[in-house]
């Protein structure tokens, strides 16, 4: 029975990655800061939970211990340097430094589209970079580099990076169903920014065929995640409407803001409790679509016909 670690197993993509693991038979552990926050997947058979913080080192290690394989989905969209740093740059560079001290056979990493192992430098976001940082972290240990510790050989490797994710409880579609109930117009920043939605079953199942034996491609490996469509943010705003039959299905007026407008919304945001809807870095981000490059194996290589956005998307919006 393969043993498999999952950290941000608690989160929204975690949960249909768990339950995906489990229903293969495999034994999962989970580690989450309080227990209380598991409550979606604790029940999952062969699902463990550990209360721990896996940015502490000793504590990762601990926990990677035994384990077959490690599936890494912690990220954040909003912060600061700093902040953006410690989760996607110095946690995969703990991760990197524990499996390779344990001899871990298998990682698999969830990433950003638009990351650039290469090149971070040249990505316009914070959030970009510092994704783009921990690709190039891992992809050193892989392939047998230090990672800060002696290490004779890497890890299987998969590095996924999907699009903007969408499902029952995303906090994108469903954020765009509920603000149009609430104002009588939308002003949008970024309007024109082109997505190219994934359904988050695709993305679980994607996780889990890379943990097959037979993967068919080459490690290590990047995997673009991309649906069937590519949308504007204006025309993923319009549909959110639509499906959730606001005004009939016509939606709010939307208002394409100006860069400068969108910036200081963007500004005026960061200033309210709580994570901000838009924050300078998230429109930073859209700089470069959001759309897959052609360059790398996608969904249909793992075998995953990708589902197209508005059916799925019509099952949970027009309950809202």
């Amino acid at each position: 029975m393969k043993k498999i670690l999952v950290l941000g197993g608690t989160g929204f993509v975690g949960a249909h990655v768990c339950e995906k693991l489990a229903r293969h038979g495999w034994q999962v552990t989970v580690p989450t800061r309080r227990r209380a926050n598991a409550l979606a997947v604790q029940h999952l058979p062969g699902l463990t939970v550990l209360e721990l913080n896996v940015h502490d080192e000793a504590a990762l290690a601990s926990a990677v211990a035994g384990q077959d394989a490690v599936v890494n989905l912690v990220a954040i969209l909003h912060g600061d340097q700093a902040t953006f740093e410690h989760v996607h740059v110095a946690l995969p560079q703990k991760l990197a430094r524990v499996c390779l001290a344990a001899g871990v056979a298998q990682v698999v990493h969830v990433s950003a589209l638009g990351a650039d192992a290469l090149q971070p430098a040249r990505l316009p976001s914070m959030y970009l970079r510092t994704k783009s940082e921990g690709e190039a972290v891992l992809l050193q240990a892989a392939q047998g580099g230090s990672a800060g510790a002696a290490a004779d050989k890497g890890f299987d490797l998969s590095i996924l990076r999907p699009s903007v994710i969408f499902g029952a409880q995303d906090k994108f579609l469903n954020l765009f169903a509920k603000l149009q109930k609430i104002l009588p117009v939308m002003p949008l920043a970024g309007a024109s920014a082109r997505f190219q939605p994934v359904w988050v079953e695709d993305v679980a199942s994607a996780v889990v065929a890379c943990l097959q034996s037979d993967v068919g491609l080459p490690s290590p490996r990047t995997i673009e995640l991309a649906g069937p469509q590519v949308f504007t943010l204006k025309q993923l705003v319009q549909l959110a409407a639509q499906l959730s039959g606001t005004c009939a299905g016509r939606g709010r007026p939307v208002l394409p803001l100006p860069d400068w407008a969108g910036r200081l919304q963007a500004t005026l945001m960061g200033f309210a409790p709580g994570e901000p809807l838009m924050s300078l870095d998230n429109l930073d981000s859209m700089k470069i679509d959001n759309v897959a490059s052609g360059k790398f194996p996608d969904l249909d290589a793992l075998g995953i016909h990708a589902a197209a956005l508005e059916p799925v998307a019509q099952a949970y919006l027009s309950v809202k």
